[in-house]
């Protein structure tokens, strides 16, 4: 069965994309613990990153180390934080997120962003990739 990500990446769930190559989409959580809170996925629908073939957990985490170089030129912060956690989607996604202490990694914190916001920051951030 198709994820909401696999639905994304076809298009046919809009979405605020970040960066996108042959293999890979970045896009904005659309429920960000931080500003700038950003998910990779590798277009391949694969359930568990461990399952992945070592090429294409190398692709994903190129991918994700380009995004996330991009977002710390966007959004002020002392680190961009990475978790793999998996079980809310079937699907293998990294989330990049900006922090600035340990909190901002929490999943229970979500920001209330306007579309406008959404859509300024994935311009912002696809400027600095």
């Amino acid at each position: 069965m198709e994820t909401i990500f696999t639905k994304i990446i076809k298009g046919e769930i809009p979405s605020y994309k970040v960066y996108e190559d042959d293999n890979c989409l970045a896009f904005l959580d659309i429920n960000p613990n931080a500003y700038g809170h950003t998910l990779c996925v590798l277009k391949k629908q694969i359930d568990y990153i461990f399952d992945l073939s070592s090429d294409e957990y190398d692709l994903l985490m190129k991918f994700s180390r380009k995004v996330a170089l991009g977002i710390e030129k966007t959004v002020d912060c002392k680190r961009i934080g990475m978790a793999v956690v998996g079980l809310e989607v079937p699907h293998v996604h990294i989330h990049l997120i900006p922090i600035n202490s340990m909190n901002d990694m929490n999943f229970s914190n979500s920001l209330d962003l306007k579309k406008q916001d959404f859509k300024d920051l994935s311009n912002k951030i696809k400027n600095n990739i």
